[in-house]
């Protein structure tokens, strides 16, 4: 990472994928002796280095129906973040001016000798980083500090407060305003600011000073809604690209401390980087030509048109199979209507198509599968089981959001924050990760007939009630009314795949040694009347561990029977029992929307997660309390 333009300076690095889901554009950064906001990628240099962009068309076409098809734009690059090797070899060559460019920020800093407060631009405080091959020792002190220990100058971190709305805006707190009660300081027009840190992770231990005339306040005046009313509008600043919202904000901002894992959420997408299938492909390429293809309206102008150069790499398939996808496209625009939300691209189905194909498609050097038997004593759970012996994944960054998680099913629900100054950025910050997996697909009977059973159950009924008190509760407040409260509602099979998917993940780690967070998983549930039963468990991870083939072994009959088996028998017990098995998500805990779960039993890490540990639930997999709401009853 890098500071300005002007104070080329590397104060720590992360992986890629840390700028994918933890830390990336706009987003705060706890370093070692302050904390740094990431940059806008119109500030991201790749003009001293050679680099080459990730290639995946499916994602860049996602890419572009959330971001720039809806403005008449397109973003044409998929980039890795900028770097370049050399760095441990010298520490000031070529190397170290290459990074993703950061800014300091809260810019408020406390002086932790004599607890001055004081803005960066008031030049009280001082930047230092002497030693090039230490970036952890970069640091900010206090030049003019009386309590000079050592020679040294003293410490200033950041001053933990800032505000955050819901439209994704960032700013300062307002600590000289604060102090004095929305008013000036009655003695001086640059008053001197102390802040009374007495640590801890409660307001209440923070006190802000005016030296100047005396006034004193709490910052837990600012808390709550009551404190709340009392702050300012929000500004509608965007720190990380140096601008401020021109449409301004009428929210109110909320006071967040800096380490708070609700001021930045990744909004993503990602793709597995599968060979399309023939009908996948031909829905591609329908896709990409529709704006020349839509005034094909019979099989007649299509013929006139057919050897035009625009339908040149349509000619890979007959003319009819073409003109019925054509039909297909328009009934699909026709039949959405006008006021139906946005939504995501659908990403999943030309993976599902891949692996429930009858043949396994031509290895490549991204993706790769082998069919193995299924077990004789699952042969009623499993439909069959491949090994992933290669996969590649491809995730993109395209906006945050702050304060509530982005929808997976509503893309508008929360406000976006954008990466870049201009609308529709030429590319936008992409990662890739190669590793292996294990797909198993259960039996659509077996799935079927419990979703019938337990449709009408009173604990299914509870995990309903909790999401529409969930997407009521969320700070955006963009449900209205007469929104249908179980919109984006998962359902029961999700619950049930994706609890086995998580007693999978965790039996795994502990059968060959991969940590959760090395694993990731994707979930094939489906809706309506395109029904899914799929679990993808992979690796996920940029380095070589994700392909030393341990994972791919595991699908093997007699060891998948065992990790199977471990991870159901794990499943009836938790330590947290009998709190954890009562559990359903009621009030007051309903937010959380996971029933008979926990950090015991079945959360894995965030990034392992596709939803964040919700809609998780054992009693929908084992038998706990009562046994036929168990998918998989008596295999243990």
């Amino acid at each position: 990472m890098t500071d300005t333009t002007q104070h080329r300076r590397r104060v720590g690095a992360v992986r890629p994928s840390h700028l994918m889901y933890t830390g990336g554009v706009g987003a705060l950064v706890d370093l070692p002796n302050f904390a740094v906001l990431v940059r806008g990628i119109d500030d991201w240099n790749y003009d001293t280095f050679e680099w080459e962009d990730l290639k995946e068309p499916r994602l860049l076409r996602a890419v572009n129906g959330l971001i720039g098809e809806p403005y008449g734009a397109q973003v044409t690059q998929l980039r890795p973040a900028p770097w370049m090797d050399g760095t441990d070899s010298d520490p000031t060559g070529p190397a170290s001016r290459v990074g993703v460019p950061v800014l300091p920020f809260p810019q408020w800093l406390r002086c932790t000798a004599c607890n001055t407060l004081a803005g960066l631009d008031s030049q009280v405080f001082t930047f230092e980083n002497a030693r090039p091959r230490r970036p952890d020792q970069a640091r900010f002190s206090h030049g003019n500090c009386t309590a000079k220990r050592k020679g040294k100058h003293p410490l200033a971190v950041a001053a933990r407060f800032v505000l955050v709305c819901q439209a994704g805006h960032l700013d300062d707190f307002p600590y000289a305003s604060f102090v004095h009660r929305g008013g000036d300081c009655a003695k001086a027009t640059h008053p001197r600011l102390e802040m009374l840190d007495h640590g801890g992770n409660q307001a209440a231990n923070v006190k802000v000073r005016c030296v100047s005339c005396g006034d004193e306040r709490n910052i837990r005046d600012a808390m709550g809604q009551r404190g709340e009313a009392t702050l300012p509008r929000c500004r509608g600043r965007h720190p990380h690209l140096s601008t401020f919202d021109p449409a301004g904000c009428d929210q109110r901002p909320k006071p967040l401390v800096i380490g708070a894992s609700n001021q930045w959420f990744a909004q993503t997408l990602s793709v597995l980087a599968v060979p399309p299938t023939s009908g996948s492909a031909l829905r591609g390429k329908v896709e990409q030509l529709w704006e020349y293809l839509r005034k094909a309206t019979s099989p007649q102008l299509l013929d006139m048109i057919w050897d035009f150069p625009q339908c040149k790499p349509l000619h890979q398939w007959s003319q009819a199979e073409v003109f019925d996808t054509i039909e297909a496209h328009r009934a699909a625009e026709t039949d959405a209507a006008p006021s139906e939300a946005p939504s995501y691209p659908d990403l999943l189905t030309p993976e599902w198509e891949i692996f429930t194909s009858p043949q396994a498609p031509k290895a490549t050097e991204d993706f790769a599968l082998n069919p193995v038997p299924v077990s004789p004593a699952f042969e009623g759970v499993f439909s069959h089981v491949l090994q992933a012996q290669r996969l590649r994944e491809v995730r993109a960054l395209i906006g945050f959001t702050r304060l509530d998680a982005p929808d997976p099913e509503d893309p508008t629900l929360v406000a976006r924050a954008p990466l870049s100054r201009s609308r529709v950025p030429a590319w936008v910050p992409a990662s890739e990760v190669r590793g292996e997996g294990i797909f198993l697909r259960l039996s659509e009977a077996l799935v079927a007939d419990w979703e019938k059973s337990v449709a009408d159950s009173a604990a299914l009924a509870a995990h309903r009630e909790a999401y529409v008190e969930f997407r009521r509760n969320r700070y955006s407040g963009r449900v209205q009314d007469n929104d249908d409260p179980l919109r984006g509602w998962p359902g029961a099979r999700y619950i049930a795949l994706h609890t086995l998917s998580h007693l999978l993940i965790r039996a795994i780690s502990l059968e060959c040694g991969y940590s959760s967070a090395s694993l990731s998983e994707r979930i094939y549930a489906g809706s309506g009347d395109n029904r899914r039963t799929g679990i993808l468990i992979y690796t996920a991870v940029p380095d070589a561990e994700g392909t030393l083939g341990g994972l791919v072994a595991l699908a093997e009959p007699e060891k998948l029977g065992r990790v199977v088996r471990r991870a159901l028998r794990d499943a009836e017990r938790c330590s947290s029992d009998p709190l954890c098995a009562d559990r359903l998500p009621r009030p007051p805990h309903e937010d959380f929307l996971h029933g008979a779960a926990c950090h015991v039993c079945l959360f894995v890490s965030e990034t392992t997660c596709e939803r964040g540990n919700r809609f998780l639930d054992r009693r929908f997999v084992v038998p706990i309390g009562d046994p036929d709401l168990a998918l998989l009853n008596g295999l243990t």
